[in-house]
């Protein structure tokens, strides 16, 4: 019988918005497994997974948009931590916490540009788990 394999890795985020790639930690959990799904979940209230390009400006441009969609200003009612947190409640809900992505071969099946990214508002966490779990096919 096969059995679903997991791990956790923790991803240091730092204290400002951003868009961490972790696409080569993903490669490195499947590498050599074969055929399967590679979930990738994000067990906190705060973040997101997003699958994107990377390196030309759309980590920014993800950003920028959320910022426009979800500002940083007191209109949330969640209301602890530091000034607009309550947004970063809301993000889960705009950029969800988990993937699943295919694996052929032990190597993701990701497009040419395309990269799993941590997305992370929340500047009060400056580190975070990501859960890699690996189905076999």
């Amino acid at each position: 019988m096969r059995r679903m394999r997991s791990e956790v890795i923790t991803v240091r985020t730092g204290s400002r918005p951003t868009v961490q790639d972790i696409t080569a930690e993903a490669e490195q959990f499947v590498s050599g497994q074969g055929d399967g799904l590679l979930h990738v979940f994000v067990p906190h209230a705060t973040a997101g997974l997003a699958i994107i390009e990377t390196g030309a400006g759309s980590d920014d441009d993800l950003l920028t948009a959320l910022d426009a969609v979800l500002p940083t200003d007191n209109r949330w009612r969640h209301r602890h931590g530091s000034p607009g947190h309550g947004r970063d409640h809301v993000l889960p809900a705009f950029v969800a916490p988990y993937a699943t992505l295919p694996v052929l071969g032990g190597r993701l099946a990701l497009g040419t540009w395309q990269s799993i990214c941590l997305v992370d508002t929340n500047g009060d966490n400056t580190t975070r788990q990501v859960r890699f779990s690996f189905l076999p096919g």
